[in-house]
């Protein structure tokens, strides 16, 4: 880091010699010098790479001034105040968190923690952790439905907020998508471990023995003109979620699902079949509401320690209660209007907490209207890739 961004690329210019100079070192050591000895000023760069020759030449590039896929380099926001944002059902995917399982004890350890307890509760004799990790076979055909890719990503997000933790990141809000609210409530206080983990296994479970059927589909256009369409069909429709000024997602019996996707597309607009068993958010979720309701009033629920916008109304949530649980699987997901309610707060940076980089995609227009906002949205993961932390920046 340094005082200007010439300050920054006379620095890189100086490591890169410094290094060529001095082949014994290891760069694992001498990164761990640079983040953890050394004064922190607002223009930094990072250069990514496990071969010594690859971090050298991206030295090499931040000292030119240039940029590469290796190089990730900014001003830093001294004033930055950070929001966790955890991924929801279709996030998942088969082998998620592999690489974080070998390269981070801390993730290790909670995954392991988190998955031992979900077991107990689901009563399975099928290992949680194999499932999520191994990624192939019959394992790759589990972590797609809905009872493993709910507590699967649950079991994931808290292990990687555990790993931010323990480098020292703390957040100032959260936010969940559908079941990322139940790991976004335990991040903020308001749900214990083990409390987490009955209701995540609860309400996977009971989505789980639902009947199949059903279908969702994602369409870019206005929430207001989506409502008004689904009255042009027959059927059981209702908008599931609302994940931007243009981005909705409606959900419930397949025939009906069809007509409103043929209807847009016939307006030319892009829609998207979505792969799902059920018909999440949506009447077909009704059965299931009272008992989801019975184990949650069986919890303790305490104020959140930080700011948490709930997806069911979008606003923030000051003192949350059992009936909230039926309602936010029952209701659209409201994920734009909470990521807008939190930078309105004054939360400048998003980093998503999941196995995927679509929310941080969807961020920058859900918070387009918020005056004076201009936050960054970073994935810590992207789909298929194994790497132990990724970050990049979307805008």
């Amino acid at each position: 880091s340094g005082r200007t961004a010439e300050a920054l690329s006379a620095q890189a210019g100086r490591l890169r010699e410094w290094m060529t100079a001095r082949p014994e070192l290891r760069p694992a050591d001498v990164g761990w010098s640079l983040a953890a000895t050394r004064s922190a000023f607002e223009h930094r760069a990072v250069v990514l790479g496990t071969e010594r020759e690859a971090l050298l030449s991206g030295l090499h590039k931040v000292a030119a001034g240039g940029s590469a896929p290796e190089v990730v380099s900014g001003v830093a926001r001294p004033d930055a105040r950070v929001g966790l944002v955890f991924s929801g059902q279709g996030a998942q995917w088969a082998g998620m968190g592999r690489g974080l399982y070998a390269g981070s004890t801390v993730f290790a350890e909670m995954f392991d923690r988190v998955c031992g307890l979900l077991e107990l509760e689901l009563g399975t004799d099928v290992r949680l952790r194999d499932v999520i990790l191994e990624g192939d076979g019959d394992a790759a055909e589990l972590a797609d439905q809905t009872l493993y890719a709910q507590a699967g990503l649950f079991a994931f997000s808290v292990a990687l907020a555990a790993v931010l933790k323990a480098a020292g990141v703390v957040p100032d809000a959260v936010v969940g998508h559908s079941v990322g609210e139940v790991a976004a409530a335990h991040v903020a206080g308001v749900l214990s471990l083990s409390d987490a983990c009955a209701l995540v296994a609860a309400r996977a479970r009971l989505m789980q023995e639902l009947p199949p059927g059903g279908a969702m589909a994602a369409i870019n256009a206005a929430e207001s003109a989506v409502v008004a369409s689904l009255d042009e069909v027959s059927g059981e429709v209702a908008v599931a979620a609302v994940n931007g000024p243009e981005s909705v997602v409606v959900s419930g019996a397949a025939e009906a699902v069809d007509a409103v996707v043929e209807l847009w597309r016939g307006r030319g607009c892009r829609v998207r079949r979505l792969r799902v068993s059920h018909a999440f958010h949506s009447p077909a979720m009704d059965p299931v509401l009272d008992e989801l309701r019975t184990v949650a009033e069986g919890l303790e629920f305490r104020r959140p320690e930080v700011m948490w916008a709930g997806a069911l109304t979008g606003d923030l949530m000051p003192d949350p209660q059992a009936g909230y649980w039926p309602a936010q699987t029952r209701q659209a997901v409201r994920f734009a209007d909470a990521v807008a309610t939190l930078a309105a707060e004054g939360i400048s940076v998003f980093l998503e907490v999941g196995p995927d980089g679509s929310l941080s995609s969807l961020g920058p227009d859900a918070v387009a209207a918020v005056e004076g906002a201009e936050p960054a949205f970073l994935p810590l993961q992207r789909r298929d890739d194994e790497g132990v932390l990724v970050g990049r920046r979307e805008r």
